[in-house]
C-alpha cells in the first residue's frame, strides 16, 4: 500500500503537470506559439580544473551558502516561536490555533500550515518542524523531553506514527499532507534562483503562487470529497 501510494503521488505529479501546462497556455502564456532553437557548443576534451571548479564553487559552494543566508533566519524564527510567549501561552501555540480551522479545511491541520510557513527557507525540515510543533502543542506528548523550538526525528516509524496519531492525525491528514507536499511552493533558494535568472517579479510570483493556490484547492477537494464519503 505503501508503494502504491508513493507511485499514485507520483503519477498525479505528472498529470498536474500537464494540467499546469494547460493552463498557462491559455492564460498567462496565451499567444503566438515560437520555436525553441537549441544552439550546442562545440565538442572539445573534458578540462578537468575548470569542471572541478564549476562543480564545487560555482554550483556547490554558491548553493549552500544561499541556503545558509536562509536557513539561518529561519532557525531564529523556529526558535522564538517556541520559546516566547504571551499570556503563558508561546506564540506558536497562538499561530497553531489561529491556523487550525483552515488547516481543518483542507483535511490538514494548522501544525502542518504553520510547518509549511516557517519551513519556507529549505523543505527538508517541513517533517521535523511538524513533530516539533506537535510535541509542543500536544499536552499528552510533554513528556517526550525535547526542548521548545528544537527539531528532531524518531528512529521507529511506529513511534513517529504514535506521536502524529496524539496529535489529532488520521488518514485524510497523511494524504492530503503527501498532497500538498507535491504541490506546494518552492523553498526560499529556489525562489530566489527564479528571480535572478528571470528577472521578474510578476513570474517570480506566478511561479511561487500558482503551486500554493493548487496544493490548497486539490487538498480542499479531496477533503470534502473523504467527508462526503465517509459520512
Amino acid at each position: 500500500v505503501s508503494a502504491a501510494a508513493v507511485v499514485g503521488i507520483a503519477l498525479f505529479g505528472v498529470v498536474m503537470m500537464f494540467f499546469s501546462s494547460w493552463i498557462l497556455s491559455r492564460t498567462v502564456l496565451r499567444g503566438e506559439a515560437t520555436s525553441f532553437s537549441l544552439e550546442l557548443p562545440p565538442y572539445r576534451p573534458p578540462r578537468i580544473l575548470q569542471t572541478l571548479y564549476t562543480s564545487m564553487i560555482d554550483r556547490t559552494l554558491i548553493v549552500l551558502w544561499r541556503a545558509i543566508i536562509f536557513a539561518i533566519p529561519a532557525g531564529a524564527v523556529i526558535w522564538l516561536i517556541s520559546n516566547v510567549t504571551f499570556g503563558g501561552v508561546s506564540i506558536a501555540q497562538h499561530s497553531v490555533d489561529w491556523l487550525e480551522p483552515f488547516g481543518l479545511l483542507l483535511g490538514l491541520n494548522g501544525v502542518i500550515l504553520l510547518a509549511y510557513v516557517v519551513a519556507i527557507p529549505a523543505n527538508e525540515i517541513v517533517i521535523p518542524t511538524v513533530l516539533m510543533l506537535t510535541v509542543l502543542v500536544t499536552p499528552e506528548l510533554a513528556d517526550q523531553g525535547v526542548g521548545a523550538g528544537v527539531m528532531f526525528e524518531e528512529d521507529s516509524l511506529g513511534t513517529t506514527e504514535a506521536l502524529l496519531r496524539a496529535g489529532g492525525w488520521t488518514l485524510l491528514t497523511a494524504v492530503n499532507l503527501m498532497l500538498f507536499s507535491l504541490l506546494h511552493n518552492p523553498c526560499s533558494t529556489t525562489i530566489y534562483t527564479i528571480f535572478k535568472e528571470t528577472g521578474s517579479l510578476k513570474w517570480t510570483t506566478v511561479a511561487t503562487m500558482m503551486p500554493v493556490l493548487m496544493g490548497v484547492t486539490v487538498c480542499f477537494l479531496v477533503a470534502q470529497v473523504w467527508r462526503l464519503v465517509i459520512i
